[in-house]
């Protein structure tokens, strides 16, 4: 792949600052979901070579291209900047899109980007583009460069957990991550999943049914960390409740029930296949419709899009062998059981998640109901207690639990001499402080700061509002002002 190999320019090129929108726009065309970097990782070096720079693939994945200091800073110490190369890949369920090859379909509307029905990826590939541009930019002024690119952020965090501590000189690090500007982040949640399994007893249907799709759809969703205080509504607890309610009355049979994509994503939509009896078709929908109403009337204000849509389906499309009542009880009592939201605030940053968990995905695949639970916390005790909470629940229901090892924590430090030149910095280019912060998410930070013992680190980004959804959007003239921050930051830490 070249800089230029089977790339149309959009609107996003003609975009200020163009030296940082030009290598977005060409971001937007290459596939690049999480561990499918292989597009990206050619594109970044493509673009060193083009500048004659060293670039280094490790055996993670990761990319390092060390930039040389401008002449005159070469004796600054060196810094590493770091962004990752993959985004979240979700879509509305009406739009046709293949994120595995597919090029995103950006629009504007006022001084917002968006995609076409699907996410931006401006998470993170607003750094990647500003520390390509950088790497084309020799009147911008600074010292040793080392640019990181990580790979699989969004999924697990495999790239900075795979960084050679070998791979960087830097002690210093900005990570250019953070998705809300005039704020500096200095700490950040360690996370870990719980993944639940429980056997599932099958019978054969009873005649005399009619099986229906039942699918609540309409919610946000969004960033499981970042968004989950917003208390939006969580697709599959909610239709576990709704059925729950309505088989105590109507002991309908229970095919299957599925629902999440993403680990680090609300979910916005669940679905169940469930057989109804003939007679009883008409007084089940409206009772469901019911059920329905009532949760959109609870979530008014913060959900305004919630519906239920039901459909028959085939009876070439049924499974003979429908749930039994025993394990039917278990499921949708497990799934109403399990929590989801915040659990704890912070009791040292006001407004600050300290631990939370997202029912994100669940899956039936006839024999096993798999369930993956989300959890957050930056006190890691806290993360494990709520781990054993997930599985205690798993125990009562006849399933079992396995828990990951998950990743750290980033534990604050204000007396950084990083943070220090960054916030100088900020009032001098904005006439304002910066708002000093941590994020209730994972960033990669953590996992550096665990490799290379310490690095220095802050990050701040550019404003991304709903990030991990087809709402992603990026407020463009923020973007400028993040290209701004960061070449005077630059300037400042070489002089």
């Amino acid at each position: 792949m070249t800089t230029s190999d089977n790339f149309s320019a959009t609107f996003v090129s003609a975009l200020e600052p163009t030296a940082l929108w030009r290598h977005f726009d060409h971001i937007l065309a290459i596939p690049r979901g999480s561990k499918n970097e292989e597009g990206m990782r050619q594109y970044v070096r493509a673009v060193a070579a083009a500048q004659n720079l060293a670039a280094a693939t490790d055996a993670a994945g990761n990319v390092v291209v060390q930039l040389p200091a401008t002449p005159g800073r070469e004796g600054a110490a060196p810094l590493a900047l770091q962004s990752h190369l993959d985004m979240v890949c979700e879509k509305n369920s009406d739009v046709e899109f293949d994120f595995a090859v597919d090029a995103i379909r950006p629009r504007q509307e006022g001084d917002y980007l968006y995609a076409t029905g699907t996410t931006l990826g401006a998470d993170n590939g607003i750094g990647v583009a500003a520390m390509l541009a950088l790497m084309e930019s020799p009147q911008i002024v600074h010292g040793p460069l080392e640019l990181l690119f990580t790979i699989d952020e969004e999924t697990g965090l495999t790239g900075a957990a795979g960084l050679d501590p070998r791979s960087l000189a830097s002690r210093r690090l900005l990570n250019l991550d953070t998705e809300e500007e005039f704020a500096i982040y200095v700490g950040c949640a360690g996370g870990a999943g719980t993944d639940l399994a429980m056997p599932l007893e099958t019978m054969f249907g009873a005649e005399l049914l009619t099986a229906l799709s039942v699918r609540l759809t309409g919610f946000k969703g969004g960033h499981s960390g970042v968004d989950i205080h917003l208390q939006r509504g969580n697709a599959i607890a909610l239709l576990a409740r709704s059925l729950q309610v309505l088989w105590r009355e109507f002991q309908f049979e229970v095919v299957r029930i599925e629902g999440g994509n993403m680990h680090n994503a609300i979910p916005r939509e669940a679905t169940a296949m469930v057989r109804v009896a003939n007679a009883e078709l008409e007084r089940f929908e409206s009772a469901l419709a019911a059920q329905v109403a009532t949760i959109a009337s609870e979530l008014a204000g913060v959900e305004e899009g919630v519906r239920v849509e039901v459909a028959a389906v085939a009876a070439s499309e049924v499974p003979a062998e429908v749930w039994s009542d025993a394990t039917t009880r278990r499921v949708l009592a497990l799934l109403v059981a399990l929590p989801h939201g915040v659990l704890a605030m912070s009791r040292d940053l006001p407004g600050l998640v300290e631990t939370s968990t997202n029912l994100a995905k669940v899956r039936t695949d006839g024999v096993t109901l798999r369930v993956h639970q989300s959890n957050r916390s930056s006190v890691m005790s806290c993360l494990r207690a709520t781990q054993q909470r997930i599985a205690a629940y798993a125990e009562l229901a006849g399933g079992e639990a396995t828990q990951s090892e998950g990743y750290p924590g980033w534990k604050p430090d204000m007396s950084s001499a990083l943070l220090a030149t960054l916030k100088r910095v900020h009032v001098a280019t904005f006439g304002k402080e910066a708002a000093i912060q941590a994020i209730h998410a994972g960033l990669e930070c953590g996992l550096i700061g665990e490799k290379f013992p310490g690095m220095d680190m802050s990050s701040f980004g550019p404003q991304i509002e709903f990030p991990h959804s087809p709402d992603e959007r990026v407020l463009i003239p923020s973007v400028g002002r993040f290209w701004q921050l960061l070449t005077a930051t630059l300037d400042e830490l070489s002089a």
